[in-house]
């Protein structure tokens, strides 16, 4: 694969830098390239989240571009936790953090090629450091490192003057960031770590170390932190994070999250999360301004961001609900999986088969009594399954509850609600 010799530039206007070390000596490296990088995902959780993507994102086009690529889970960082600016985290046992680093090695494969010329590689820490004594560790890597400079760190230095204090554990975590990148170095030839800009501490730990140790210069580059107009983070939904497992946010919550990005930042994350091009993104920006209304750009972005990280085939079943759930498709026709995912955002209440359609619309949500259930029903706003309803006397049915799971009721044209069958 021939190297991409302006793919900082093409990074830049992405928005996907925030701080490299000497970005003269990065941009000459990557133009001379291939070079070897490498990511580190601790396992903290089950599945990765939004903030990951961010990172796969920026590997994927540093690969495209003919880069070689090493995505490390960090077996051994993530027994130990990265210091939080606010508490101590809860140690995982072993047992947990090894199902955690499987689950996050496979969840990495679909950004990256891990075939071809320049074929991307997983590794886990743990393979380098669990081979180590505790002597070896202090004599062979902690000789390296500064106190005085360690406790400067942002999270360090915050922890240092709250009443907790910080752990030596949590305290020797960089130490233990740092001799990945001198592994990584030394094994591999890799010469450019990339993280996000709250991690800059931890990486030039690492670039430290390898100056001191092998007396050569390496390469750090972060992405920004990605935040709304207002200027809050995003990869929130309803106070949880997005993950990327669909168990944990299912592809149709996914791709609503998408779907409704405000108008303001669509086009920052339409450059940040997909592959679409300057002649493309400006089409879709001229769109943002000239007619919101139809929410162009925000159905390209969810879209192509769950396409990526769920597949084609999951898009178009989310697309096929969406429409559904306002009238424009067959709720029928949708899959079990995607009707339960569709309707599980939805108010709505548990209400047995042989209920009233009455007690139905109440115990919903969507009147607040009877008599405004009736007056619903005979101004014709009632309808269920797009089906509707003129008799208010009613009995919900067993064929209506869709795959024997939930029937969706309306009032009007979007007040929509789930009877889930108990």
């Amino acid at each position: 694969m021939t190297t991409v010799t302006d793919i900082l530039d093409e990074l830049q206007w992405r928005g996907l830098v925030a701080q490299t070390t000497d970005e003269a000596a990065l941009r000459q490296a990557l133009a001379d390239g291939p070079l070897t990088l490498y990511c580190g995902f601790d396992p903290t959780a089950p599945s990765l989240h939004f903030g990951n993507l961010v990172q796969l994102i920026l590997l994927r086009h540093l690969q495209q571009a003919g880069h070689r690529v090493i995505c490390l889970v960090g077996g051994s960082t993530g027994l130990i936790g990265d210091p939080r600016p606010s508490a101590e985290r809860v140690l995982k046992t072993k047992e947990q953090t090894a199902e955690w680093v499987g689950r996050i090695q496979e969840q990495v494969r679909p950004f990256l090629a891990f075939e071809g010329d320049n074929a991307a590689i997983t590794v886990n820490n743990l393979d380098w450091t669990a081979p180590m004594s505790a002597l070896d560790f202090l004599r062979d890597v902690g000789k390296y490192f500064r106190v005085n400079q360690m406790v400067r760190k942002d999270a360090v230095a915050a922890r240092l003057k709250s009443d907790e204090g910080i752990s030596y554990t949590e305290f020797s975590y960089q130490i233990l960031q740092g001799l990945d990148f001198l592994q990584l170095f030394r094994e591999y030839g890799c010469t450019l770590q990339t993280g996000g800009q709250d991690q800059w501490g931890n990486l030039t730990a690492g670039s430290d170390l390898i100056h001191r140790a092998e007396g050569k210069s390496v390469h750090l580059l972060t992405t920004p932190l990605i935040t709304d107009a207002n200027g809050n983070k995003f990869g929130k939904s309803e106070g949880n994070a997005v993950w990327l497992d669909g168990e944990m946010t299912s592809p149709y919550a996914f791709y609503q999250y998408w779907l409704n990005i405000e108008d303001a930042s669509v086009i920052k994350l339409l450059k940040v999360f997909t592959d679409r091009g300057r002649e493309e993104i400006g089409e879709l920006e001229r769109l943002v301004a000239d007619e919101p209304f139809r929410r162009a750009a925000q159905r390209v972005l969810a879209a192509d961001v769950t396409t990526l990280v769920h597949g084609a085939e999951a898009t178009a079943s989310v697309q096929a609900a969406s429409e559904a759930l306002f009238g424009k498709g067959d709720l029928r026709a949708l899959d079990e999986h995607t009707l339960v995912d569709a309707t599980r955002e939805l108010p709505g209440a548990d209400v047995p088969v042989g209920t009233g359609l009455l007690d139905a619309l109440v115990a919903t949500g969507l009147v607040d009594s009877k008599k405004a259930a009736r007056r619903a029903i005979s101004d014709g706003a009632v309808s269920i399954n797009g089906d509707k309803v003129s008799e208010e006397s009613h009995i919900l049915s067993p064929g209506e509850y869709l795959h024997g799971r939930v029937a969706l009721l309306r009032r009007g044209r979007k007040n929509l609600a789930a009877a889930r069958q108990s």
